[in-house]
């Protein structure tokens, strides 16, 4: 990747590798000071890029933001699963300190919800502006208001 489109990209607010090794760091550090300190930068960064990532949540992998941090929010007790997909303005929320487990391979469309304490199964793709407070089985396709799955693998 040539610096110009480096330049790009962090203007934008695409390049997350800053978030990243912080997020990383914030995982591995063992005294609460330090932990404490890069939660702060965490969050920073996280507020720079237009989004919210809780200090506790789990990422199993990093997950692929096309657009970004912009406007996504995951709470803090989530817990998403590698090679996820997750477009811009997406809630991953939580209901009585209670967030989903979200698993490997999904896609979360734009303006998805997802609330409560919910599992979400793998390679599931949940459709823009759907809005997910029940569990969904593994390989299906999530769509509308109430949501109803259209497609089973």
């Amino acid at each position: 990747m040539g610096i110009r489109r480096k330049v790009i990209d962090y203007s934008r607010g695409d390049n997350l590798n800053y978030f990243w090794r912080l997020y990383r760091l914030q995982k591995k550090a063992r005294f609460r000071v330090i932990r404490d300190i890069l939660t702060f930068l965490m969050s920073r960064s996280a507020h720079r890029h237009g989004g919210y990532i809780g200090p506790d949540t789990v990422f199993m992998g990093v997950p692929e933001l096309p657009h970004g941090l912009h406007g996504i929010f995951v709470s803090r007790f989530a817990v998403i699963g590698e090679d996820c997909r997750i477009y811009q303005n997406v809630t991953i929320g939580e209901v009585n300190r209670k967030a989903p487990i979200i698993g490997r391979n999904c896609l979360i469309g734009a303006g998805a919800i997802i609330l409560g304490d919910i599992k979400i199964g793998e390679n599931v793709k949940i459709g823009a502006g759907a809005v997910v407070s029940t569990d969904i089985p593994d390989n299906c396709t999530v769509v509308s208001q109430p949501i109803r799955i259209i497609e089973r693998s």
